[in-house]
């Protein structure tokens, strides 16, 4: 089916469809990669690319531009592609977790997010080790594979399971999360670093963490990942608890019970630092 129409004349269950079919080929190019054997390359000291980000990518896009042909892209390794003009940006991780899949660690994903009119209204994260299929529209609720999702219970952050992850910049930056990941270590139950934003996300929207933070975030990393956390039942802001932007860098994400609690903790973080680097 080749669209070129509004949303509403585009039923978006045929949008998450075409999302599933191209995350789960991608999936495919992913495994058939980790078995065989790939390229690695430095796009600096500790941020990676491989063959495999690479032919992800092409395989996503090409499954989405075979029906949706006039449709806009921004994907991690290809940037922005396709129609300027066009109200739909589909917005791809091919490999979130590039790192840990480098290294022959299992815990790696594909994301596909459609932005229509600057609004994010599905997300897409496949897990292709798992074969754990995240997905969510706008409004018409998340699941993984057939099962409903929903956002813990928890409301203490002395009981909490939080996760978080640190930009490639790292060894550069003042801004490195290291404050904040310290306060967060002595107020939680348990912290965790898993290497895959996007999968954090999910986690979060299926319970297995109560919340994720983190900075130095790309548009590609949270796009998919959010939609599935709201429509879960979780609350995504930025690090004041004001509206969430894509394209701001910093994300806290719960299961809203510990949200304002989240935001406590990083404002002493921020505050203790000097005026410079607040």
């Amino acid at each position: 089916m080749l669209d070129s129409s509004p949303l509403h004349e585009t039923p978006v269950t045929l949008l998450l469809d075409t999302a599933i079919h191209a995350a789960r080929q991608a999936g495919k190019v992913l495994s058939h990669y980790a078995h065989t054997g790939f390229r690695v390359e430095n796009k600096s000291a500790i941020d990676l690319v491989t063959e495999a980000d690479l032919a992800a990518e092409q395989c996503v896009i090409d499954v989405i531009l075979a029906s949706y042909p006039k449709h806009a892209f921004l994907a991690e390794e290809r940037g922005r592609i396709g129609e300027s003009q066009s109200p739909y940006l589909w917005i791809i991780d091919p490999l979130d977790g590039t790192t840990n899949f480098a290294h022959g660690f299992p815990t790696y994903c594909v994301s596909i997010g459609l932005e229509y009119k600057k609004q994010c209204v599905l997300g897409v994260v496949y897990d292709p080790s798992r074969d754990e299929l995240f997905s969510a529209m706008r409004g018409g609720g998340a699941r993984v594979n057939d099962q409903p999702l929903h956002v813990s219970q928890t409301a203490q952050l002395d009981q909490a399971l939080l996760v978080t992850g640190f930009a490639y910049n790292i060894r550069e930056t003042p801004n490195n999360n290291l404050d904040h990941f310290a306060r967060f270590a002595l107020r939680v139950q348990g912290l965790r670093r898993t290497g895959s934003a996007a999968l954090d996300l999910c986690y979060v929207a299926a319970g297995r963490f109560d919340g994720f933070w983190e900075v130095k975030l790309n548009p590609w990393d949270m796009a998919a990942g959010v939609v599935i956390l709201r429509e879960a039942g979780g609350r995504v802001t930025d690090f004041c608890g004001q509206s969430h932007s894509l394209y701001g860098q910093e994300l806290v994400a719960s299961n809203g019970h510990l949200h304002d609690s989240m935001i406590s903790v990083i404002r002493e973080s921020l505050d203790s630092r000097p005026p410079s680097l607040r």
